[in-house]
């Protein structure tokens, strides 16, 4: 049972739209709040995983540190409540600043100062502290308004924000992303956190500010908007310096897909090469280099070929090198590529280099290219194929790494012919061995037979690959018969790929599977279970 303050009552009927329109006011802008609030952790998870690329260790270290800093926020609001009003303005004028230059300051961290694992924690704990202590000041604005029982008004509160999160969890993948990107849709968003902490106070408790906090209030609202304004403006050039930081040679192409952050860079023509180096990055991870590109791929995609190859997968590999190998043999009928970011095709298909040095493979008839997840697609395919090439991402993190794992093979399995193939890019036997022999594990537990190999790309280092095909007996690892004369790849290299050196034995370590994905750390070089 409520009951009423004496402000609450004084005019009767009169008094009463005056209070509910006052507490709708607060409970909007929990609602505003808990969205802001929440869209900054997520700004900061997506950020740490385009530029780490470990999904889960980011996510797990944001949210614990905010949360805690949450309760330490909300503890240190308690001398406040006095004038909670004044304190809960500068609180959301301070959120909105930090919370909207997180992501650029975390980028800045990153890109200049290799500070950003320190940056993070410190950026997580300060937003956490300072959503905190938003809730206890709320309460004791809504009780001013007017008085209730404890437990309705908590609920009245918790009801608004977790509504409230639920509009920023939607909003930032669907809206924010796509529309403003990470960096101007953090700025966006603090601004619209200033705006409703400063409304609610000016408007529904402006009688309680003395002249000295509106100054203050006043001073700082004009530093703020200035301060995110100028990021606004300024940001833009900011990215494409601060992007530029983290590469070698200039950027000639930028773009923040729905997936993925892919850039193209074009080296200054060398020394020895008839053309400039082409480099395109996924999320920050070299995908190939001009000037070697065809070692990989040669590698990769001609021994799987020995054999029959009417109809070929391909699951990856949207920049189109494997499928030009493929198509250089004309009695491939079919090759069907499954790649996920229909931007990295569109990219192939339409930057003059990359497509020269595809050979516009996208333009043959005989190719189809289906623009899904090759996880899901794999379970609903009634196609049977001769050979399948995995040209697919490291698992360097939980998204990846079920391409990785023993269900997947096991669905590789399901969709090929007889005496088919699969050829798997596999990482590096060398610096990340266990990863590697935990691939070729996942494929015998698939119920595969895998020959491993491995050759030198000066891009990539010493890189591994594993030929399979279903049953007990490996296939064997050859040249086929027809095979074009290649740039790298012969019968005699070939057979000294297949032999690895007494410091890289073979490793007796467990297969990956969805429960327990085995994940690239690439701080360590080596792979972690989850």
């Amino acid at each position: 049972m409520s009951t009423e303050t004496p402000a609450a009552v004084d005019g009767g009927s009169e008094a009463r739209p005056r209070w509910r329109f006052a507490r709708a006011a607060v409970l909007l802008a929990v609602f505003v709040c808990a969205a802001c609030g929440l869209v900054y952790e997520l700004a900061l998870v997506a950020l740490g995983s385009y530029l780490i690329g470990d999904t889960v260790g980011q996510a797990s270290i944001v949210l614990g540190v905010m949360v805690f800093a949450m309760g330490v926020g909300a503890l240190a609001a308690k001398p406040l409540q006095s004038r909670a009003a004044a304190a809960f303005a500068v609180i959301e004028l301070t959120l909105a600043l930090l919370g909207g230059l997180s992501v650029l300051g975390l980028y800045a961290a990153f890109a200049w100062l290799d500070l950003y694992g320190p940056a993070l924690v410190g950026t997580a704990f300060v937003l956490g502290l300072l959503i905190g202590a938003e809730i206890p000041l709320l309460m004791v604005m809504l009780q001013r308004i007017r008085e209730q029982a404890a437990g309705s008004a908590v609920a009245d509160l918790f009801a608004a924000d977790y509504v409230g999160a639920l509009l920023g969890g939607l909003a930032f993948p669907f809206l924010l992303i796509p529309v403003f990107g990470q960096l101007k849709g953090a700025l966006l968003v603090g601004a619209v956190n200033a705006v409703a902490g400063l409304a609610l106070v000016c408007t529904v408790f402006r009688a309680e500010l003395s002249r000295r906090a509106r100054l203050v209030i006043g001073a700082s609202s004009v530093v703020v908007a200035l301060c995110l304004g100028y990021a606004w403006i300024t940001a833009a050039d900011f990215e494409v310096t601060s992007r530029q930081q983290l590469y070698r040679d200039p950027v000639v192409h930028a773009e923040r897909s729905r997936y993925q952050e892919i850039v193209l860079t074009r080296s200054v023509r060398e020394a020895g090469h008839a053309q400039s180096d082409l480099r395109m990055f996924l999320n920050g991870d070299l995908q190939f280099s001009s000037i070697d590109e065809y070692r990989y791929h040669e590698a990769l995609v001609h021994p799987a070929l020995s054999g029959p190859r009417r109809e070929v997968l391909v699951l990856g590999a949207g920049d189109g090198l494997a499928v030009r190998e493929i198509l250089r043999y004309p009695d491939v009928r079919r090759v069907t590529v499954v790649d996920l970011d229909p931007a990295v095709v569109a990219l192939a298909r339409t930057e003059p280099q990359l497509r020269e040095l595809n050979g516009g493979a996208f333009d043959d008839p005989r190719v189809r290219v289906l623009n899904t997840d090759a996880f899901g697609w794999l379970r609903t395919a009634s196609d049977r194929f001769d050979v399948v090439i995995a040209d697919l991402p490291d698992p360097n993190e939980t998204a990846t790494a079920k391409l990785y794992t023993v269900e997947f093979y096991t669905l590789v399995r399901s969709v090929l012919a007889d005496q088919a193939r699969l050829a798997v890019q596999s990482g590096s036997p060398y610096f990340a061995p266990r990863s590697y022999w935990s691939i070729e594990a996942s494929l015998r537990e698939a119920g595969f037979a895998a020959v491993p190999y491995h050759v030198d790309v000066p891009s990539f280092g010493d890189w591994g690959f594993l030929l399979a095909a279903p049953g007990t007996v490996p296939p064997a690892l050859e040249m086929p018969a027809d095979a074009p004369r290649l740039r790298f790849l012969n019968p005699e290299v070939l057979r000294s790929a297949a032999t690895f050196p007494a410091d890289r034995p073979r490793l007796d370590v467990p297969a990956s599977t969805l429960l327990h994905p085995r994940v690239l750390d690439y701080n360590r070089a080596e792979w972690r279970g989850y």
